[in-house]
């Protein structure tokens, strides 16, 4: 295993769920990490942000390790979940509750339940 793999397996090990994106929680640097973040935040989930802009390797690293092209990627549990597309899709058919309920991770269901009724 490469040592940027090896960084990578940690963080996605030693956090509960962890979001690859450009820029961070607070400052999202691109329109597909701020949609995922802005869902994460909104819904009180507690994550850790990863600025792929601000290592190379990392950025490239990420894309290798889960085989996924893109970013924002993100982690459950150290389980791949997918990117802005399937995170979106996932939170407006409620199937991130269940993830999140699945593995065991707090987040707020009113402000889900808020996020699905005003895309209605």
């Amino acid at each position: 295993m490469s040592e940027v793999n090896a960084q990578i397996q940690e963080m996605v090990d030693n956090s509960d769920v962890v979001l690859f994106m450009k820029g961070t929680k607070e400052m999202p640097q691109c329109g597909f990490s701020s949609r995922v973040a802005g869902v994460l935040n909104y819904m009180g989930v507690d994550y850790r942000d990863v600025n792929v802009l601000a290592d190379d390797a990392i950025r490239q690293g990420i894309k290798d390790f889960s085989e996924w092209p893109t970013i924002p990627q993100l982690y459950v549990k150290g389980e791949f979940i997918g990117g802005c597309d399937i995170i979106t899709e996932m939170t407006l058919s409620g199937e991130l509750d269940q993830l999140l309920d699945q593995k065991d991770i707090a987040y707020n269901k009113e402000a889900a339940d808020k996020i699905r009724e005003a895309n209605a």
